[in-house]
């Protein structure tokens, strides 16, 4: 998947959540409503979080160079990182709050046709930009089951944006409640329980967010099955007698890191082991194209090598 296809979720979100934020902070004023107000909040960070992520991307495109010889594909996870505690701060944090002084000093609503209108159609846009997010998501899944192919993924710009809008909709739908409610028993106090529940909504996701960023920055590596593909291709080569457990670590959500320790066959010759060599970075990077770079510790088997020493090596 190019860059291009990881961009496409981010414009979808960043266009709705533009037009959704302006709506609802119309509504918010014409209403008093303080859910409403929240979910306004609410969009206006996602539609930060959407630009701040279309940055990482850019960034993370630049070239390797002396500094980061391995390139910069990483700048995206920190920026993600950054979106998870913009999320928590601003996003829960300031709707808990609007909540709580709404709980306290409650003001009478207006009347909520308005509010039901915009709830309705902003559920429309954020469930088109989760469409959108969703299937360049399932292009790349690797999981059958949803949230665990979510947590699997290694893109930030398509599963920020799912966690983003499945969160934004859950929450028109917690504002909806409130508003009716509110209306329905004259009773103000919902909406701003709604408020509340809404922030500890986006605190929720921030701090999944927050955890499936910093396993990405510090260095996590390729999933099960690409693993396995990649000890599969190897042992299946003529020239090998084993192999270690390969080492594997996403530089970014296309770009994988591989480390090899190899012992070939003992009545090989070093020309042999060359081409052999030659021939499993070939076979690797036609299964696997995001695989940037391969390195590959060689070993020949001998006679004094020790079962101890072939401890590590996969049969």
């Amino acid at each position: 998947m190019n860059v291009n296809a990881s961009k496409l979720p981010l414009y979808g979100a960043l266009a709705a959540n533009l037009a959704i934020a302006i709506i609802k902070f119309i509504a918010a004023a014409l209403s008093g409503s303080s859910a409403m107000l929240s979910e306004g909040i609410h969009s206006m960070v996602d539609t930060g979080n959407s630009l701040l992520l279309l940055l990482g991307l850019s960034k993370s495109k630049k070239p390797a160079d002396a500094s980061h010889p391995f390139g910069h594909g990483k700048e995206l996870y920190f920026w993600s990182l950054i979106v998870a505690i913009l999320i928590f701060a601003i996003g829960g944090g300031m709707s808990i709050y609007e909540g709580i002084m709404h709980i306290r000093q409650p003001n009478p609503l207006e009347d909520p046709t308005l509010s039901y209108i915009i709830l309705l159609v902003a559920m429309v846009f954020e469930s088109i930009a989760w469409y959108i997010a969703y299937r360049n998501f399932s292009k790349t899944r690797v999981e059958k089951n949803f949230l665990k192919a979510l947590r699997a993924s290694k893109d930030p710009a398509t599963f920020t944006v799912l966690f983003e809008d499945s969160a934004a909709i859950t929450g028109l739908a917690v504002a909806f409640l409130g508003v009716f409610l509110s209306h329905q028993f004259n009773n103000p106090y919902f909406d701003g329980i709604a408020s509340v529940v809404i922030g500890f909504l986006l605190a929720g996701v921030a701090v999944l967010l927050a955890s499936e960023s910093k396993d990405l920055l510090i260095g996590e590596g390729a999933n099960a099955r690409t693993v396995e593909s990649i000890s599969e291709i190897a042992t299946a080569d003529p020239a090998v007698e084993k192999i270690a457990t390969p080492l594997t670590m996403h530089m970014g959500p296309y770009e994988i890191l591989l480390a090899m320790d190899i012992k070939f066959k003992s009545n090989l010759s070093s020309s042999e082991i060359e081409s052999a060599i030659v021939r499993l970075e070939r076979n690797l990077l036609e299964r696997h194209p995001e695989i940037k770079r391969i390195y590959i510790e060689a070993k020949s088997i001998t006679a004094k090598e020790t079962s101890q020493s072939d401890a590590k090596y996969l049969n």
